[in-house]
């Protein structure tokens, strides 16, 4: 240790010895030296990516531990060798040259008359080149990044330089030559920033003409557009955080922050990450919903489908909408405006937008329909005046935000189509609605008795039904344990879900007949249910050809009352691809009933620990799932309206459609956090062994990362295809968790793939899955990544992945003992225990 340390001592010697805080042209900095900002923020120097033996100029943040590029000079010419040196030319200039002075790279300025100049490295990173007798600024390098923007850069367009900077993705990790993404301005008369494929769309931060400043927790972004430029840039608060934004390699725009007690770089945001976040998903004249479990495209009003053929398929990027052939002209023939609230603002890539300044909301609408290529407006108060926004021709890439500080956009309809959503959005009272109440109210005596009476006694026994659904103790207004107060509904005791009666789930099960049943779990018996009509319910094959699953609380479950409201009432309002959807519920004595959607594939853990079913999941399939599982778990903890917290994640609990795709069920022991709330306790635990957590099992303790930690025991079962609570004859560890652990520490981490897989699965991908697992399981809660990063570390290999700690449950038995351990009491079935006990 103390040979290390005076190695450690030596290297910090030799490095300060060797940099220098200004470059005047009598110097120069050869490989090995370095240029140091003066609070040593930033060092400039040579220095080559990893798996590369090309030498390249570069500015890396020195505080950090993992050598991180910000900037790099000469990024497609690099050096063979180490015999690159940066000087100052007899011109003033900035060179990189080799030792037999060709030059690779220069700031190409004009120096005026003799005054000497000097380069020096900023503690925001910048790297200046001023003249030595009035220090002005003649070059700087945050006016031409390469992939990195760092705090208080300005991206977009200096008008007085005509200089529009921008960032370009390195090619990849190991070249930073200039890639294919690119985060420019898009100098429309509406400034917004795209990011491109090429030349192609690839994602928009959409308009931003009445913003000055847009502030995410401590962090703010600043828009500037007066008459020298036209730019952003952001900065935290607090300066001491070390934060970068990098457009990377795979087409992601990433912000990263930097976690010194861990060591690593954590991501803050990044986008694009869904699939309505991706420019152009939906087509023309579309917009795009991520809550839409459907599918998350449709037409905007008065447009339909170019393809209805193509849009049944759930493909619309290529075709997307276009307007209804209603014979009705659009100019001056009675159109109007229907409403879209709180949406990403369009784009129109052909004929463009207007944006009018200082105009209320009135006088914009005038002024879109006054002209007849007009096709949407908005009108926005910041505060401080009205901004009027007008779009011309296609509409692109609307998206569903519910943002408060989105606009609301109103689409230009023509007379019927604006009548139609006038009704709607009117109700009955509506102008219409009014005139029918009059001729209703006139018509409704005349009317036969017979057919009054007819209608009542048909509604009789269904107003019953939900008259008891309503008095029993069934009360949706919330106890400890599940949802509180009005977190969902703001007081209404409604739960919102079509309410089923007792006797036709029982025609439709065949009186709950055996046959019918699907399986078991802690709440209870599943059952499909077939097509059924009786003379007063039609219920089972849906018309759109869906079967439904019947769930029954058992009277010996584990489950009660408290999981039934929490199920109901939770689900009911999270709408996500990867969640099971809940079609409705019935209570009536002591029967209580969840009715879903029907999954013909049943549940994970059919599959995966079944030899021979097992072998239908391929690796490609496999990674599907993982990826769809971590987006549903990304919904319930970032992007739903409530931080959920699901505490009864486990193979059983993922469905499979038709088409194999999971969705997470089962969210009648789930919980939801409030506000910035990140860590709750229970003495009521409840969940299934082998997929708990340890703060969790054993102290109550409950968060996100319990999740995390599920979810990565999920992800090594997959890989696989082995329990994470069998007891394993053939190897010192008890659980998956120790076995995986000792292979890893091994390097023998591909000995755990399930042999069924062998075949198709790709090395490095499973080797990445596996590391991903083992970061979940991590024992100190601290260390477990969020959803966020876990997805972003599954979607893409361009980031390094740090080494993971001893995971939590590594139980080791001597051989002599396994028997005992084999034959002694154990419970492996999975199902959902409660414990409650006193602490």
């Amino acid at each position: 240790m103390l040979k290390i340390l005076i190695l450690v001592f030596l290297s910090f010697f030799l490095f300060c010895s060797s940099a220098i805080e200004t470059l005047t042209q009598n110097q120069s900095i050869k490989d090995g030296q370095t240029l140091l900002s003066k609070e040593k923020n930033f060092s400039i120097g040579f220095f080559s990516p990893t798996n590369s033996s090309y030498r390249y100029l570069g500015i890396w943040f020195t505080k950090v531990i993992e050598q991180t590029v910000v900037w790099v000079a000469n990024r497609n010419d690099p050096f063979n060798d180490s015999s690159g040196v940066l000087s100052i030319n007899q011109d003033g200039n900035l060179v990189l040259h080799d030792n037999f002075n060709h030059s690779l790279w220069s700031t190409n300025v004009s120096v005026q008359g003799q005054a000497s100049t000097a380069a020096q490295l900023l503690d925001s990173g910048n790297l200046v080149l001023v003249q030595e007798n009035n220090k002005k600024v003649l070059w700087q390098s945050f006016d031409y990044p390469t992939d990195t923007s760092l705090p208080n850069m300005s991206l977009g367009l200096n008008r007085r330089t005509g200089l529009n900077i921008f960032l370009t993705s390195w090619k990849s990790r190991d070249d930073p030559g200039t890639g294919d993404y690119i985060y420019k301005l898009n100098l429309t008369e509406a400034p917004q920033f795209f990011l491109y494929k090429g030349s192609i769309p690839y994602w928009r931060t959409g308009p931003w003409p009445w913003r000055s400043t847009a502030i995410k927790s401590n962090f703010k972004i600043n828009y500037t557009n007066n008459g020298d430029e036209i730019s952003h840039k952001y900065f935290f608060d607090d300066s001491a955080i070390i934060t970068r934004l990098v457009v990377d390699n795979s087409g992601l725009l990433r912000q990263f922050v930097w976690n010194g007690g861990e060591n690593r770089w954590k991501d803050f945001w990044s986008a694009p990450i869904y699939r309505c976040e991706k420019y152009g998903h939906c087509g023309a004249y579309s917009i795009c919903n991520p809550d839409d479990i459907d599918f998350e495209c449709s037409c905007l009003p008065g447009y339909e489908p170019k393809s209805p053929r193509q849009w049944y398929l759930r493909e619309g990027s290529e075709l997307g909408c276009v307007r209804k052939k209603s014979g009705l002209s659009m100019c001056g023939n009675g159109e109007g405006f229907v409403k879209m609230e709180r949406v990403k603002a369009p784009f129109s890539p052909d004929a463009g937008q207007m944006y009018l300044s200082i105009m209320g909301y009135e006088a914009c609408k005038q002024a879109c329909l006054r002209n007849c290529s007009c096709t949407a407006f908005t009108s926005l108060n910041d505060g401080k005046e009205t901004n009027c926004l007008h779009w011309y021709g296609e509409l692109m890439d609307i998206e569903v935000h519910y943002d408060e500080k989105d606009p609301n956009v109103y689409v230009r309809v023509d007379a019927a189509d604006l009548a139609k959503n006038t009704r709607k959005s009117g109700g009955f009272f509506g102008n219409k609605g009014r005139l029918a109440l009059v001729v209703m109210s006139i018509a409704l005596p005349l009317l036969p008795v017979i057919l009054l009476a007819h209608i009542w006694l048909r509604k009789k026994k269904k107003t019953r039904v939900k008259r008891k659904f309503h008095n029993q103790s069934l009360n949706f207004t919330g106890t400890k344990g599940s949802l509180e107060g009005n977190e969902l509904e703001d007081g209404n005791t409604n739960p919102g879900q079509p309410i089923f009666d007792l006797s036709c789930i029982v025609a439709a099960t065949n009186n709950f007949s055996p046959a019918n049943k699907l399986g078991q779990g802690g709440f209870g018996p599943v059952f499909k249910v077939y097509t059924v009509t009786t003379h007063d319910c039609y219920l089972g094959q849906l018309p759109n050809g869906q079967h439904i699953a019947v769930k029954r609380l058992s009277k010996s479950s584990g489950q009660g009352i408290e999981e039934f409201k929490n199920e109901v009432k939770l689900i009911a309002k999270l709408q996500h691809r990867n969640l099971v959807k809940m079609i409705g519920c019935c209570i009536q004595g002591e029967e209580k009933m969840l009715i879903y959607e029907y999954m013909p594939n049943k549940s994970l853990n059919f599959f995966i620990f079944d030899p021979i079913r097992s072998s239908s999941l391929n690796w490609s399939k496999r990674f599907e799932i993982i990826i769809g599982i971590a987006r549903g778990i990304l919904y319930l903890h970032h992007d739903s309206r409530l931080r959920i917290i699901h505490r009864d994640l486990k193979t059983s609990n993922i469905l499979l459609d038709d088409e194999m795709n999971p969705k997470i069920s089962d969210f009648g022991v789930a919980r939801i956090f409030k506000g910035d709330q990140i860590q709750d306790r229970t003495n009521r635990v409840v969940g299934t062994y082998g997929y708990m957590s340890p703060e969790y099992a054993v102290f109550g303790k409950f968060s996100t990362k319990s999740d995390i930690f599920s979810f990565g025991v999920i992800l090594l079962e997959i890989v696989s295809g082995k329990k994470n609570s069998g007891s394993y004859m053939e190897h010192p560890s008890l659980t998956l968790i120790g076995q995986v652990w000792e292979l890893w520490k091994e390097d023998r981490a591909l000995d755990i793939v399930d042999s069924s897989i062998n075949e198709s699965y790709i090395p490095h991908e499973v080797l990445r899955s596996i590391q991903i697992g083992l970061l979940c399981v991590q024992e100190d809660v601290r260390d477990r990544p969020d959803m966020l990063e876990v997805l972003l570390m599954l979607c893409t290999d361009a980031t390094t992945l740090p080494s993971p700690k001893q995971p939590a449950f590594i139980f080791r038995i001597a051989s002599n003992d396994l028997r005992s351990v084999a034959e002694g009491p154990c419970s492996i079935n999975e199902v959902t225990l409660t414990n409650v006990e006193p602490r």
